[in-house]
């Protein structure tokens, strides 16, 4: 079991909160949004490099992070945290293609080109066109949110059969009775792309809670059209244990069919214990979810506590340990349930990569696109504070390689989508949305 030196811990406590401040957004955010959800460490670099074991070796990489660590954790393999810092070879053009919106929260692409994105605050679908940078009229038949703090309308994406179907779905923050739940629903986009038809709520992840942080929201199809769908414990200490709960849908990955029921493969449907459309486990609040193009397997980021912000494979059952287990620390510096950070001798899954200091990661995307061959199954992951996207070079499933972009936009990227001609394109809090292309 490791656990942090008191006197090493509250030395960087201090300095993590004058970054934590320094970083602040202009968001009227709470104290617990600021501290995970918003502001973390500043990007300007302290000029500290590599680890103290890399130190050691003479030969060794510089890591992409530059930031002291917040936590005196040591990772469960090598490759776990810090991976060294490599850098795009390939010239890139980068051009704001639309400014003046609200938090972009959710993007997906719908026509070569043409994006549907999710207003959070406003509760409005809009349409981007990447070629001319127009945006539309509000997109009517949008559903009523709590937008309350991180609540909103979150997340989109459109059938597998869009073309025929013209079937949209979204996440959002619902108003019930007890509180408020992250909910998925459907329409029909009309032919003139004015309205959703005859939407309607399909899944909402109960309990209700009284809070309006962590609700999770990715949506994300599987190979058989069925729905993955991410939710946060809903952030308090009073929430957050149902993370671990099987009759609670806090926390978890959920898998679900388009009309919202539980997937018959799912790993608790003979539980008579657990919900039905539980796929995974011991999350804290999952903003980013896509599959590995190189091997098909399901990858998510979540957001830590102060640091230990995870990248995690998913697999059916799998208990990912939140908040029996951490890389991270309290807001308030103490440890998380004693400091055990071991997630293998607690009977969890160990993350595959893992950021102290923070990241603050939201959407993310596999660059699965031949346009730039250097990207080719490269992660891309929208970072909130700092504000950055990261490049993620993954091997055999193990990090190998840390990229920051675009580091002087002082953005807080939200989402993150690969066009069909391999754009990658970001979404920012500030209301821009950014295209990067191989310079011509």
């Amino acid at each position: 079991m490791t656990k942090s030196s008191w006197s090493r811990l509250m030395s960087l406590t201090v300095l993590s909160s004058v970054l934590a401040l320094a970083a602040c957004g202009n968001e009227d955010a709470t104290e617990e949004e600021s501290a995970n959800d918003s502001d973390a460490t500043t990007e300007e670099s302290t000029g500290e490099g590599a680890t103290t074991e890399e130190s050691a070796d003479e030969g060794a990489k510089e890591s992409a992070e530059t930031e002291p660590k917040v936590t005196e954790f040591e990772p469960a393999f090598p490759e776990q945290t810090r991976a060294p810092a490599v850098e795009t070879e390939t010239e890139l053009d980068t051009e704001v293609v639309v400014e003046g919106l609200g938090v972009s929260w959710g993007m997906t692409e719908f026509e070569p080109n043409r994006l549907l994105v999710t207003q959070r605050d406003a509760a409005e679908l809009l349409i981007v066109n990447l070629e001319d940078g127009s945006v539309s009229d509000p997109i009517e038949g949008t559903p009523e949110v709590n937008n309350e703090d991180q609540g909103g309308l979150l997340d989109v994406t459109v059938a597998p059969d869009f073309e025929e179907s013209r079937m949209v779905f979204l996440t959002f923050s619902q108003d019930i009775e007890g509180g408020t739940v992250t909910s998925v629903g459907k329409g029909m986009l009309s032919e003139d792309e004015t309205s959703l038809e005859d939407f309607e709520v399909i899944f909402q992840a109960t309990p209700a809670y009284e809070g309006t942080l962590h609700y999770g929201g990715r949506i994300i199809f599987d190979d058989e059209d069925n729905l993955f769908l991410t939710t946060g414990e809903r952030s308090d200490v009073e929430s957050r244990d149902r993370a671990q709960e099987l009759d609670a849908y806090l926390g978890k990955v959920i898998h679900i069919t388009q009309d919202g029921e539980p997937v018959e493969s799912n790993p608790f449907v003979e539980d008579e214990d657990a919900l039905d459309g539980i796929f995974s486990y011991g999350h804290r609040n999952i903003q980013g979810i896509d599959y590995n193009p190189a091997t098909g397997d399901l990858w998510i980021v979540e957001f830590g506590p102060q640091a230990g912000d995870e990248l995690n494979i998913i697999e059916p059952g799998n208990n990912y340990g939140w908040p029996v287990v951490s890389y991270g620390l309290e807001y308030s510096g103490e440890l998380v349930n004693d400091g055990i950070s071991e997630h293998e001798e607690q009977g969890f899954v160990e993350p595959r990569y893992y950021w102290d200091p923070t990241s603050a990661p939201s959407g993310m995307a596999f660059y699965d696109n031949d346009a730039i061959p250097e990207w080719e199954n490269n992660l891309f992951i929208g970072g909130l504070a700092p504000n950055y996207i990261v490049r993620v070079v993954i091997e055999d499933d193990i990090v190998v390689g840390e990229e920051r972009l675009l580091t002087d936009k002082v953005q807080r990227f939200r989402d993150i989508l690969v066009t069909e001609d391999g754009a990658l394109i970001a979404s920012t809090d500030g209301g821009l949305i950014y295209k990067i292309t191989a310079a011509e």
